[in-house]
């Protein structure tokens, strides 16, 4: 299952057929030098675009979890993850390895509206009100998801399946530098060097 931003997701691929309409335009009606300097631009938001919305992701596998950040992935065995634990970010602890998930972030906002709704829903129990009175263990656990966040509860999933099954992997932790990542950001290179020579 992958995990990622939603929002960064769709506004990535929307940015993404927006330069391809774009582009189109530059290379039928462009004049040199401002098609290219419009096209480093373009280039540029294309670039960070796909770094920061599109690559990141949290991917739980059979055999483990594949974190895929800007510039690096690591692939984390579930028998080699110690930990798991959100702060700023989901980090997963194996050994001396500690690795940080660039997505999903949990963000104050999020939880914040989550406490907001837990106190609103607090509060209708004092009030005479046509929905079901709660047992003493749904309350508990509406208290308990109280200030959760998406990165929590997907925190929550990977200690789950890190703990069922941990006897089911084998390996070591990897890090590897993300190839895509820098053919991306020498294809932007490319074309901001291109720019300055025409100019």
């Amino acid at each position: 299952m992958t995990f990622r931003s939603k929002t960064a997701w769709f506004f990535g691929w929307a940015w993404l057929v927006f330069v391809v309409a774009n582009t189109v335009e530059l290379i039928v009606r462009g004049r040199l030098p401002s098609a290219l300097v419009v096209g480093a631009v373009l280039g540029f938001v294309t670039w960070m675009t796909y770094l920061l919305a599109l690559r990141p992701a949290t991917i739980t596998e059979q055999g483990g979890v594949r974190v895929r950040n800007p510039f690096r992935t690591a692939y984390l065995p579930w028998s080699a993850i110690d930990d798991v634990t959100v702060t700023s970010a989901i980090t997963i602890t194996s050994g001396d390895l500690t690795v940080r998930c660039w997505t999903p972030m949990p963000t104050a906002r999020e939880r914040a509206k989550s406490l907001r709704q837990q106190n609103r829903q607090v509060k209708r129990g004092r009030y005479p009100t046509s929905e079901p009175t709660l047992t003493k263990g749904e309350r508990a656990a509406r208290e308990a998801m109280a200030g959760r966040t998406h990165a929590d509860w997907v925190a929550d999933e990977i200690k789950e399946l890190a703990t069922v099954r941990k006897r089911e992997s084998t390996g070591e932790p990897t890090v590897t530098w993300a190839i895509d990542a820098f053919a991306a950001t020498a294809a932007f290179l490319a074309l901001v060097v291109a720019t300055i020579i025409v100019l």
